[in-house]
């Protein structure tokens, strides 16, 4: 069932353990009803994927994603032909090829009676779908994840523009597919490179950041129930200074969950700078942060 308002998408994201901003919220509701593209921008790990994920959940649609990358073409996004395949069709039906053309007067003759027949050797039994063919001919609506679009070529942006635009391809061999039912549609960006203004017009932007302190908790607490209140704070406090350090990477949300399931797992119940320091391979992923971390190790763990 579609969205039926901002409060009704924060509360059903809630039951998939997502916790959702009001902003958030807001954003996929107007995506919704205005049955656009949501371009979703910010540092890895703050959800952007799991926000599409989630939203399929919540309508009960399948999620249908494509990881973009350098190279990725529309052959690559959107159909393979199978020309072994069609090669095997045409040796096995050589001999019915023959008796179609066999009482034919002329060559010119021979050509229109194999072009009447013609579907048999260029349909969509030769397709194999990819990801953005999949999404336009799925009879029910899904939700499409087009995942680090930033990492993609500008020539392959330039493609999605006329995707997003129309929902329609054109394929050589058997003409233009329409879309049957029209996708819920989501970008995400790192930042790698600078999004267009064309593609940014087509889409409602939502740039999601690090979540404050106390959204922070709700999120552990929902992944997480049962662990101690005063401890979680303490260390999601934690993580929020070491996000201000000099690091190369600062720590996502995942980490954040992967460092407070350690620290259950050990039934830690303080966190004094040496379990900071000992623990600190769930959150750090560079030995330069772990260098700057420890080198801060008290303006870390600071009550």
């Amino acid at each position: 069932m579609d969205f039926q308002s901002v409060q009704d998408v924060q509360e059903r994201l809630e039951e998939v353990k997502y916790i959702a901003s009001k902003e958030i919220s807001t954003v996929v509701y107007l995506a919704q009803a205005t049955k656009k593209p949501v371009l979703v921008e910010g540092p890895a790990g703050v959800g952007k994927t799991e926000l599409a994920k989630s939203v399929a959940k919540c309508l009960g649609r399948d999620l249908i994603r494509m990881q973009c990358y350098e190279g990725l073409d529309e052959s690559k996004a959107l159909y393979e032909w199978e020309y072994a395949k069609q090669l095997l069709y045409t040796q096995m039906v050589k001999e019915k090829i023959h008796d179609v053309v066999s009482q034919s007067a002329t060559l010119k003759e021979a050509v229109d009676q194999i072009a009447e027949h013609e579907d048999a050797f260029f349909s969509e039994r030769f397709i194999q779908t990819r990801p953005l063919l999949t999404a336009i001919r799925s009879e029910k609506p899904v939700v499409l994840l087009i995942d680090e679009v930033d990492k993609s070529d500008p020539e392959f942006e330039a493609f999605l523009l006329e995707l997003l635009s129309d929902f329609q391809v054109s394929i050589p061999e058997i003409g233009t597919v329409k879309a049957v039912t029209h996708p819920f549609v989501f970008l995400t960006s790192n930042n790698y490179r600078d999004m267009s203004d064309a593609l940014k017009r087509r889409c409602i932007h939502l740039y999601i950041d690090y979540p404050s302190i106390d959204a922070e908790v709700d999120i552990v607490k929902l992944k997480l129930p049962g662990m101690d209140e005063k401890l979680l704070r303490k260390m999601v406090k934690m993580v929020a200074r070491i996000r201000d350090l000099d690091v190369k990477k600062r720590p996502c949300i995942s980490e954040t969950l992967d460092w407070a399931k350690s620290l259950v797992i050990l039934q830690i119940e303080d966190l004094s700078p040496e379990i900071v320091s000992e623990t600190l391979n769930t959150i750090c992923k560079h030995k330069s942060d772990y260098d700057v971390v420890r080198k801060n190790i008290l303006k870390v763990v600071k009550d």
